[in-house]
């Protein structure tokens, strides 16, 4: 069931009017409500999968009340590594096995040695990454005496597959999660219409900017030897823009969702592209991820404690783990390595804090120093992103060679060009908005409360008819194949 269909559009006010107008007054029920809302919402993915979700659940709840239970470390310690040992084989097994057994048989055919490697068929659970790192911070931070374990299955089956974050995250911690869900919530209806404006931003992310960019980017992409140089970079920048509103658009849909049933989720996105440097770029991106890793591989590391080599080690480690996450690639890989070799020069000199705060704030302009750092990030990040979106290496090298080539010099040229510079200038729009609502938590936030209320909704209507416009077909959110 996507975000942007009808069936999600039938589905949500349904949830929604049971779970404030018939199990109101009773926290037991909404939960309850809640966790078979959400494996519904699973289930209309493929049902078959479910079983695999409601399993990794009940091995993180059980492995969690026997490490707390567990009256000497030998005991816990046993608990934490046979969770963690059974959550990573099945990550490893549905998204890994085929990429090491194939690129096992690749390195020794360079030896003059030969096999047929015996890979699997599997269709990849959809949210298998999100949902397993949600089950190991659990454990994690039980074995660590972070937290206590949860006794009422319920209760953590929902933090584990509550339906707006269940297949794309962000991915939830239970010290921040957990607890609202235990406590009662009472409807607030301005906190109801803040969740219903980041929705339609997050609307608007998804089918106009997103799915529209998509279109040219995989135009581009998928005959880039038959462009100049000018056209695979405008190819580059239209899937630059496709995959934050892909993404952002949907952890923008989740939050709000969750806003309605009175549920704050982690902030995923805060205007990554108007970062100064790489650094600030991952900060603002994924941010969910970002510090996933940073808690529970970074810091265990050593973090920036130590040597300059240390700083380096940890840095590549997590930024290599990272790309890896996101699939069993060596685009993903490079892609993560290339931002690794980015953000060196500001762990080694120690900048990387340089830039915690929104650029430009309470302004309405940035400097030109700031101007400058924006566009030198954005086009790292731009580059960057060639690898993520290529096919394979040879595919990406390919590409960025062409890029350099004199052919850069000529015009953009394809099919369909007059509505790429439509869609240009409405993402360039869509950019103004970002930037005027950046000190916010998403850009529709606060942008025309202090309006005429009839301008205000002439201009929320525009949008609906904006999405409802550029709308095509139905098409599934990038970070599902995470």
């Amino acid at each position: 069931m996507l975000f942007n269909s009808i069936d999600f559009a039938i589905f949500l006010p349904i949830v929604f009017i049971f779970y404030w107008f018939v199990f109101n007054k009773n926290l037991k029920s909404q939960n309850a409500l809640l966790l078979i809302a959400s494996y519904f919402f699973y289930a209309c993915w493929d049902w078959r999968f479910l079983f695999l979700l409601l399993f990794s659940t009940l091995l993180d709840f059980y492995t969690g009340l026997k490490m707390c239970d567990s009256k000497n470390q030998s005991n816990r310690k046993f608990w934490f590594l046979l969770s963690i040992f059974i959550n990573l084989g099945f990550l490893g097994l549905f998204k890994y096995y085929n990429f090491f057994i194939e690129s096992f048989a690749e390195a020794i055919a360079h030896f003059g040695l030969k096999i047929n490697p015996w890979t699997i068929k599997v269709i990849l659970p959809v949210g298998i990454s999100f949902y397993t790192f949600h089950g190991l911070s659990y454990v994690i931070d039980i074995y660590k005496k972070r937290i206590v374990a949860e006794r009422n299955f319920v209760d953590y089956a929902v933090f584990v597959s509550f339906f707006p974050l269940l297949v794309a995250g962000p991915i939830e911690r239970a010290t921040h999660l957990l607890p609202q869900i235990k406590q009662r919530r009472v409807f607030d209806y301005s906190k109801a219409v803040d969740g219903m404006r980041q929705i339609l931003w997050g609307l608007f992310k998804k089918i106009v900017i997103a799915d529209n960019c998509a279109g040219f980017a995989n135009q581009i992409f998928s005959n880039s030897a038959d462009y100049s140089g000018s056209t695979l970079l405008l190819g580059a920048l239209f899937f630059t823009f496709q995959i934050y509103g892909d993404f952002s658009g949907y952890s923008d849909i989740a939050l709000g969702t969750a806003r309605l049933f009175g549920i704050s989720l982690l902030r995923n996105f805060a205007y990554p592209y108007f970062s100064r440097d790489i650094a600030e770029f991952w900060r603002r991106w994924h941010i969910s991820l970002s510090t996933w890793f940073r808690d529970y591989l970074y810091i265990p590391l050593g973090g920036s404690k130590g040597s300059n080599w240390m700083r380096i080690r940890n840095t590549l480690i997590i930024f290599i783990v990272s790309g890896f996450w996101h699939g069993a690639n060596w685009t993903f890989i490079v892609w993560g390595a290339l931002n690794a070799l980015f953000i060196m020069p500001s762990i080694i000199m120690k900048t990387n804090r340089n830039n915690l705060e929104i650029v430009a704030k309470g302004k309405k302009l940035p400097t030109l120093k700031e101007l400058l750092q924006i566009k030198l990030t954005f086009g790292l990040t731009v580059f960057a992103w060639i690898f993520f979106r290529a096919e394979d290496i040879h595919h990406a090298l390919a590409y960025c060679s062409k890029i350099l080539s004199t052919s850069i010099f000529s015009l953009p040229k394809f099919l369909d060009m007059t509505n790429a510079l439509i869609i240009l200038i409405v993402t360039a729009i869509f950019m103004l908005i970002e930037w005027i609502g950046r000190e916010q938590e998403f850009a529709l936030q606060t942008i025309g409360l202090k309006w005429n209320r009839c301008f205000r909704y002439l201009f929320y209507l525009l949008i609906t008819f904006a999405i409802f416009w550029f709308g095509g077909k139905e098409q599934q959110f990038i970070y599902f194949q995470f």
